[in-house]
């Protein structure tokens, strides 16, 4: 008896032992990534965030062989736009509203699934839906950082809620889209909510007790209200002499909406800043000036928070470029001496190379045609504008644009190629400001100070050619030589983001919904298969009893595409889900429902002043998500079923569809609002209706 209670009581250790390893990620494992290169523990893979895996069991002599091995639906059509983390055999995936999802690796049985329960009022306050672009893992617990403001830490064992804290005053218009990051017993995250009006800012909790140790604003605040008493009060004195006007009205800006990378050797954390709150400077900033710090990098001590260095990309941010795209961290041999390099390709199509110690502008390069700017001056390190591209009342063409050149995407940093790879576009867009007497800041609405309306004729022949222009490629970059290596073209931007591997391959979602493995030194295509929707996330791969599976989540949600709206019949977009693939595997999706009837629009009996009206209103309220002129976006809004229509209001106002993601408006939009809209949207649908016959007929 003696001998079985001590077997019994080893094997419960053993269980215990087991339990308590569940996502144990630390120091020690995170800082030697490749040592274990079967996990997938942050972000990123590693702190470096260069997304390649040592892995090559799949490679480019046996990918051929790769099929599907298990598929989760995640009860969404909406976009999906984070990377799985794997570790230990569980893989842990985030969806949109911020459901967690623990998953066997190598089934897809359920372990456990945590519903922070987000009230769906959130889904217009971020710019672009209830996104959640990962999550994070720290000694057996899940970090997610929820679109509401809490930053929630649960059990990695079954998905219990340990603690949770709220980042930001509810008063203001921020969210949270970007995935926290975790270093050192911290947990960092930072917010959106520039394009409602609000001030940037990233905080630092604890991990294990969510106590806030540090916190750093990315521009000033009010001058008359003193020091923050926070970690950035000794640089923000230095910040404001860069503002004039009363540009803490409006918030300022400047979110740090996505990307924050961490050094372990530097003991530096790295943020990228967004776009400036309104987008217009004329309005936040009306003796202009530089507007630190906008679309900028800085570095702060990882310990206090405190400032360190910055590099601003775009003084006097009007354009809404962000720099928050993905930054990589990389060892390069650059001129016979090697260098510590911090690597992004943000909104303004240009390629930097910093000195991750110091700041230092190593090298720009443009990697897409540019209307902004002819060159980055690099004795300065200032943009050279083109005075053209300044936002005038007066509409003109621009590229790049708030579409971006590149976005949040994940992109790739491959040692063995020693190429850059990221989806790259091509978006041409017509910019203007609105008339002073027209600008109206108002809370909790999309406040650019951006005219959607002005010179209405050169404004329409200006929007045929900015179509006629729209690409996007994947784009394998040099950056050493700052060149282009080669290119994969796509009929349309919209492309997912990038992993590469140890076993020469390049993964990336297609616009053309598919998956797609390239050869990661020259591009050929290795291998394609289906997935019903665009994976727009960062692909990942990882290991479990020796054999290397790749994992995407799947769903379209992307910036507008125009190309998409022209096709000879509607695009379709099946269901979010995460797919993970294995050689020799053979699952097939379900098939995707049939179509529906795309019916006539109904006459347009509105005044003009109602369209117009509504033109406005849409560009304001509607267009991140449904595209502008209502071309290209999460849904066509120019062919509605006719129930849509006639439940309009009750759609738009009191959102009832907000189960499908529509939630409504009736604090911001009166019924006389909704009418304009509508009455813009039959318009719409009015111009271009006899141009969709006229394809379905040719074709």
């Amino acid at each position: 008896m003696k001998s079985l209670r001590l077997l019994l009581g080893l094997f419960a250790v053993v269980v215990l032992g087991a339990c308590v390893a569940r996502g144990q990620v630390d120091s020690a494992r995170l800082g030697n990534a490749d040592v274990e290169p079967g996990q997938w523990m942050s972000y990123g893979r590693g702190w470096d965030e260069q997304r390649f895996s040592p892995l090559d069991l799949i490679n480019d002599r046996n990918v051929a062989g790769l099929g599907l091995a298990w598929y989760a639906d995640l009860d969404t059509y909406r976009g999906i736009q984070s990377t799985p983390l794997v570790v230990d055999g569980v893989l842990y995936n985030v969806s949109v509203w911020n459901v967690v999802t623990a998953y066997d690796a190598r089934s897809g049985r359920v372990l456990w699934r945590f519903d922070p329960k987000v009230a769906s009022q959130w889904a217009r306050l971020a710019c672009c839906g209830p996104s959640a672009r990962g999550i994070a893992l720290w000694q057996g617990r899940v970090y997610i950082g929820a679109l509401d403001g809490r930053l929630i830490a649960v059990d990695a064992r079954n998905g219990k809620q340990v603690w949770s804290v709220q980042t930001f005053d509810r008063s203001w218009a921020y969210s949270i889209t970007g995935a926290p990051r975790v270093f050192d017993g911290k947990v960092v995250i930072g917010n959106g909510g520039a394009d409602y009006g609000v001030r940037g800012y990233v905080t630092a909790y604890d991990a294990l007790t969510g106590k806030q140790l540090w916190r750093f604003f990315t521009v000033p605040g009010d001058p008359s209200k003193g020091p923050d008493g926070a970690a950035s009060d000794s640089v923000m004195p230095i910040a404001a002499k860069t503002w004039t006007g009363e540009w803490w009205k409006y918030g300022g800006g400047g979110t740090v909406w996505d990307s924050i990378v961490y050094d372990p050797q530097l003991k530096l954390v790295y943020l990228g800043t967004g776009n400036g709150a309104p987008h217009a400077q004329h309005f936040r900033s009306p003796g202009g000036g530089d507007n630190l710090f906008l679309c900028s990098i800085v570095a702060v001590d990882a310990e206090t928070g405190v400032y360190r260095w910055h590099y601003q990309m775009v003084p006097d941010e009007q354009w809404d470029f962000t720099c928050t795209q993905p930054m990589v961290l990389a060892d390069l041999n650059i001129q016979g001496r090697k260098r510590q390099v911090l690597m992004q390709a943000p909104k303004n199509g240009f390629f930097y190379v910093l000195d991750r110690a110091t700041g230092e502008l190593i090298s720009a390069k443009t990697y897409v045609p540019n209307l902004w700017a002819t060159e980055i001056d690099l004795k300065t390190g200032r943009p050279k504008v083109n005075p053209g591209a300044y936002l005038t009342e007066t509409p003109e063409l621009m590229t790049p644009n708030w579409m971006a050149a590149h976005s949040w995407n994940p992109m790739s940093y491959s040692p063995k190629t020693g190429l850059v790879y990221f989806p790259a576009q091509e978006q041409w867009n017509v910019q203007a400001r609105v008339a002073d007497t027209d600008f109206k800041w108002v809370p909790f609405r999309s406040n650019t100070g951006i005219s959607y309306t002005s010179q209405p004729e050169r404004r329409k022949a200006l929007q045929v050619i900015a179509d006629s222009r729209e690409k996007g490629y994947l784009l394998a970059w040099d950056p050493v030589n700052q060149r282009e290596a080669f290119r994969v073209p796509y009929p349309y931007p919209g492309s997912g983001g990038v992993l590469t591997t140890a076993g020469n391959l390049l993964v990336q979602g297609t616009i053309n919904r598919t998956l797609a493995i390239y050869g990661a030194d020259d591009g050929r295509k290795l291998w394609e298969m289906p997935t019903q929707s665009v994976p727009i996330a960062g692909p990942m791969t990882y290991t479990v009893e020796g054999v290397q599976y790749i994992a995407v989540n799947v769903g379209w949600g992307g910036s507008p595409v125009h190309g998409l709206a022209v096709e000879p019949t509607p695009v379709r977009f099946g269901p979010g889900r995460l797919m993970v693939f294995r050689l020799g595997a053979g699952v097939a999706l379900p098939p995707m429902p049939p179509p529906s009837d795309v019916p006539p629009p109904p006459p347009l009996r509105a005044t003009e002043a109602q369209v117009r009206q509504g033109q406005k209103l849409y560009g304001e309220t509607c267009s991140r998500c449904h595209g502008e002129n209502a071309i290209g976006g999460l849904k066509d809004l120019r062919f509605m079923a006719r129930e849509t229509r006639a439940e309009f209001n009750a759609i738009v106002l009191d959102g009832i569809r907000k189960d499908k993601g529509m939630i409504g408006f009736r604090d911001l939009l009166s019924e006389d609002d909704a009418a304009a809209i509508n009455a813009y949207l039959v318009a719409r649908a009015n111009e271009d209706w006899q141009d969709y016959i006229a394809r379905q007929v040719t074709h």
